[in-house]
């Protein structure tokens, strides 16, 4: 925004009022004096009833309001960009600052300009002399909340550096304790001294009950809980919830055995920013010298169970050894069988042992019938098919559905020359574990002898079709197919031996010799990826 750029100061009365009007509105249709901003830091709130983010937005900003209410120094005006009177009452009934009134399209229009307001929800402060000093209100009310209160960049900095200062002098005291609360709360609601958790192991666990990932976590850290407790280690977990519901949160962890920061507390939000929080289920470490052992033990807990622990950085490098050990035995029937599971399904519902497959090269298919991007990938994944297949016959692909049901799978199956695991098989949950499937299309390549060539097999397939086959890199570089050249332009790769082809000259002009060009756009399919609910 400009004017934050370019320092300019603005009185309010002539930011805000027009030839008829010298007054702003609350939600109760009271008339309050601009004249009455005077010397108040000021926010503009441009919002709308019909924005998703918006309506999101605006309760966190109340829960702020409402706590600097007190100061007597801020106010909030509302700056709709609603349709109608009705939506701009209805909507602007549940906040408790002020509002240009939603007939003086004029001056809402002016400010909109004024401060090129590009998208909402969106919330410019304006200092005791009209300058305004943030243009980014919304990102530090959602990231720091009235702890960024006066919201200006001197704040934030001196925010952030509190932050690196903390890190560095971090205890579990200074990760749990938050202003008067010096406690944590077990699910029959009694309090529990953080002090009493010092010199422990501790987990923090940031959770949100609606997302399955987290639900079916759960179980697995639970599980090892138990039995370190049982072990008398000196290991405890601390639940710190995402949730917005609280009976969400109680239904949830009423059904833990651990600790947790109080429903709603300031300090999980604190938390989420000071480790950096990008995932979920996330189980952060505290060693019990108060450090972090580790960033996130979550995947690590649900591959080796309580052998991660005490989760020290000499334990993960023994499990990465056990992991490669783990990697270079694996057969195809270590991956493809599961108790009585022994076999895949063909064209007629047939079943084919998974020991008449070994020996080939396999491609895992996961895929589904509701997801875009694999009906527009499946074409090109069966050509290349017939063509490999064509060249050797010790080739075939399975396919790993995600479809809802079974007529969803019967239907896209029914399109495919290959295998298939049956619908709704247990093995399904596994394979995904194990490729760490966060997304379909995904392909994956098994050699003769079962161990995983590379899980980026449908990369290689839209990028070489038949010719990746078999997909290791030793052949990629054989082809000369590991790089390529790249128009920054357009996007795109293009293979060297397309770049020029072979005895072609160019023009004195760089250009190639005279040849018919392909249109924009023709024969394009848009490729993405979808990734799978959580």
């Amino acid at each position: 925004m400009a004017d934050v750029a370019n320092g300019n100061s603005h009185d309010f009365a002539s930011l805000l009022s027009s030839s008829e009007r010298d007054y702003l509105i609350r939600n109760n249709g009271d008339h309050v004096k601009i004249d009455s901003l005077k010397g108040k830091k000021l926010g503009l709130y441009f919002s709308a009833s019909w924005c998703g983010p918006c309506q999101r937005f605006t309760p966190i900003l109340v829960e702020a309001y409402n706590e600097l209410a007190p100061k007597g120094d801020f106010e909030i005006v509302f700056i709709s960009a609603d349709e109608d009177d009705e939506s701009f009452k209805t909507y602007f009934s549940k906040m408790p600052w002020l509002a240009i009134p939603f007939s003086d399209s004029e001056i809402r229009n002016r400010l909109d300009e004024l401060f090129k307001v590009q998208g909402i929800p969106c919330l410019v402060i304006l200092d005791e002399n009209g300058k305004a000093s943030c243009e980014s209100g919304v990102e530090i009310i959602r990231e720091y909340g009235v702890e960024g209160y006066p919201f200006t960049p001197e704040k934030i900095k001196e925010l952030k550096e509190q932050e690196e200062s903390a890190k560095r002098d971090q205890s579990l005291r200074s990760i749990l304790v938050f202003r008067s609360r010096d406690y944590v709360i077990s699910p029959d609601g009694k309090k529990a001294p953080v002090s009493e958790l010092e010199g422990k192991t501790v987990g923090l666990y940031f959770s949100l009950s609606s997302y399955k990932s987290c639900d079916d976590f759960i179980p697995k850290l639970a599980e090892v809980y138990e039995k370190l407790k049982a072990k008398r280690e000196d290991f405890e977990v601390v639940l710190i919830s995402l949730d917005d519901d609280e009976e969400a949160f109680q239904l949830s962890f009423r059904n833990m055995p651990w600790l947790a920061i109080p429903f709603k507390d300031k300090c999980c939000k604190k938390l989420v920013r000071y480790f950096e929080l990008s995932t979920l289920p996330t189980l952060v470490v505290i060693g019990p010298d108060g450090k972090t052992l580790h960033s996130n033990v979550a995947e690590a807990i649900e591959e080796h169970g309580i052998q991660a622990y005490p989760f020290t950085p000499e334990k993960f490098a023994k499990l990465a050894e056990m992991e490669k050990a783990r990697e270079a035995a694996q057969t195809l029937e270590s991956v493809l069988v599961s108790g009585g599971q022994n076999f895949v399904i063909g064209k007629d519902g047939a079943k084919i042992l998974v020991s008449d497959l070994v020996g080939k090269n396999i491609l895992l298919y996961f895929s589904a019938h509701w997801c875009p991007p694999c009906r527009a990938f499946l074409p090109k994944l069966i050509k290349a098919y017939h063509e490999i297949k064509a060249k050797d016959d010790a080739f075939e692909v399975i396919f790993i559905s995600s479809d809802g049901d079974q007529a969803s799978f019967d239907k896209f199956f029914s399109e495919m020359p290959w295998l298939a695991l049956p619908f709704g098989d247990e093995r399904k949950a596994s394979l995904n574990h194990k490729f760490k499937v966060q997304g379909i299309p995904m392909l994956v390549a098994l050699g003769p002898t079962g161990r995983t060539i590379t899980k980026e097999a449908r990369m290689l397939v839209m990028l070489h079709g038949a010719d990746a086959y078999p997909f290791t890199d030793e052949h990629l570089k054989e082809e000369g197919n590991i790089w390529s050249f790249y128009c920054e332009e357009c996007d795109f790769d293009l293979h060297p031996k397309c770049a020029l082809k072979e005895g072609e000259e160019t023009n004195d002009d760089g250009k190639e010799g005279e040849k018919d060009e392909a249109k924009p756009g023709e024969g394009w399919d848009c490729d993405g990826e979808t990734d799978l609910g959580k």
